[in-house]
């Protein structure tokens, strides 16, 4: 255990005082607990054998920030890695139900603990667990919240986990500054921010990266997500207009029509701009504040029906319109954070 407090004593030095003038010194101040803080060393060790932590973020609420931790961590389990997602979402836990873990619960064993299972590789903690009704409001301030996230860290038994996926809240608030203190020492990979097109998303998003770089959390990437309404045109529905504002549902007799005169067309992706994206989008934003840009995941309704339903959206071909754009994300990104550490 010493070696892990040691090691996580020299990071928290040398990050702070550049000037510091010898290991020897490390390791008295260490003995002396003079500067570390003690609630610290618990979840160091609880996090030595984690080998990647991924934050994924967003700068508001609604953007699909969860449907992309829990799609990023049924991919990464598919890959065969060892996965945990912690959500430290305290007031809007959704997590449960995107992984089909509704109504279960958490159980102790003597080493602490226990994630809710998906899969044997899948591990997942959340407070949704711990609420006797889904529909209970948590109603905590700052210092509960934080005396949680400290818990789950510090409790939560993973086991050796090659991915720990944190689904944190929207915004920089309370639960932001308590995982990046807590989880910093012990290596965090970086952050994974997520958007919508429309200037009001990457207002706040870019106020995500400014904090990232000031408690010194690197920037993966950004995804933005919602980019453009894609669907198979046989899922269109078809409308007749009327001056009522009553609309006639004649999508049998389009399907029909079309098939009869440009079946082709049957193969096609209707695409429609939901967010006005004149503004250059994400990648424009990026391309500014010189952080990465991972790429576009479409607004496809199979990827909402496959999160409401708890399952991966990479299991069957129903979400071929932005299962591969998710697929060419992850794998791209992955095989970094996996070859600089060895997992």
């Amino acid at each position: 255990m010493m070696s892990v407090v040691f090691a996580v004593a020299t990071v928290i030095f040398s990050q702070n005082f550049s000037f510091f003038p010898s290991v020897c010194l490390a390791r008295s101040l260490l003995y002396n607990n003079a500067w570390l803080r003690a609630d610290l060393i618990p979840i160091a060790e609880r996090m030595a054998p984690v080998k990647h932590k991924i934050l994924v973020l967003s700068g508001k609420g609604g953007v699909g920030k969860s449907t992309f931790s829990a799609q990023l961590s049924f991919a990464l389990a598919a890959m065969d890695y060892q996965v945990g997602l912690l959500d430290i979402d305290i007031c809007g836990p959704s997590i449960p139900k995107m992984l089909g873990l509704e109504g279960q619960e958490i159980h102790q064993s003597n080493l602490g603990w226990s994630p809710v299972y998906v899969e044997s590789n899948l591990g997942v903690m959340s407070i949704g667990f711990m609420l006797p009704n889904p529909d209970e409001a948590v109603i905590w301030r700052g210092p509960r919240k934080n005396g949680l996230i400290k818990q789950f860290l510090r409790d939560v038994y993973w086991g050796e986990l090659d991915f720990l996926v944190v689904d944190a809240p929207p915004g920089t608030s309370d639960e932001h500054i308590s995982i990046v203190q807590c989880l910093q020492a012990t290596g965090i990979d970086g952050a994974i921010v997520v958007t919508t097109p429309q200037q009001v998303s990457l207002i706040d998003v870019r106020k995500e990266v400014s904090f990232c770089k000031k408690v010194g959390i690197k920037v993966l990437g950004v995804v933005e997500n919602m980019s453009g309404l894609s669907q198979p045109l046989p899922d269109v529905r078809f409308l007749k207009p009327s001056e009522t504002g009553k609309h006639t549902d004649v999508t049998e007799w389009a399907l029909q029509y079309i098939g009869e005169r440009a079946p082709e067309l049957l193969k096609m992706v209707a695409y429609s701009e939901v967010f006005d994206s004149s503004g250059g989008g994400a990648l424009k934003m990026c391309q500014e504040m010189g952080v990465p840009f991972l790429g576009k995941v479409p607004l496809d309704p199979q990827l909402c029906k496959a999160a409401e339903e708890g399952r991966s959206c990479f299991e069957d071909q129903k979400c071929w319109v932005s299962a591969p754009a998710l697929k060419s994300i992850i794998e791209n990104l992955i095989p970094k954070r996996a070859a600089e550490n060895g997992a």
